[in-house]
């Protein structure tokens, strides 16, 4: 289960810095609102992927969630909740303002995974009941 997948984790490091760009140097209405949502899934899956060899739709589908877990956090006002509104590190990974359409990027996000696991890597992606039953 536990493993080292230095392609994972290089497209992981890859990923991460360019999330970086995104918020260090472009500040319009769509790259860093929606792609970089889009991103962070998938910086989160290569990361996951880089140290466990599960199935692709599981690590897909966790990795769906905990940024599911972390929008929800964000529509509860967690980060005022727990007084960190001047941490800067709290307030970026967290986050402060919940966004419906967030929810939609990290799932497009989740599907290019699956389309470029299955379609060009080859992976093999069964369906999700057999997944979830079987490992």
């Amino acid at each position: 289960m536990l493993t080292f997948n230095k392609n994972y984790f290089g497209f992981a490091i890859l990923i991460f810095f360019i999330e970086v760009l995104i918020a260090l140097f472009v500040h319009d209405t769509f790259v860093r609102p929606y792609l970089g949502d889009v991103l962070v899934v998938i910086l989160i899956y290569c990361f996951l992927k880089s140290f466990l060899k599960l199935l692709v739709l599981k690590v897909a589908l966790f990795g769906l969630l905990f940024s599911f877990t972390m929008e929800f956090l964000q529509f509860l006002n967690i980060v005022e909740k727990l007084h960190l509104e001047k941490s800067k590190i709290a307030r970026t990974v967290i986050g402060t303002s919940f966004s419906w359409i967030d929810l939609l990027t990290y799932i497009m996000g989740i599907a290019i995974v699956i389309i470029i696991e299955k379609y060009w890597l080859k992976n093999e992606i069964r369906p999700l009941a057999n997944n979830l039953l079987n490992k």
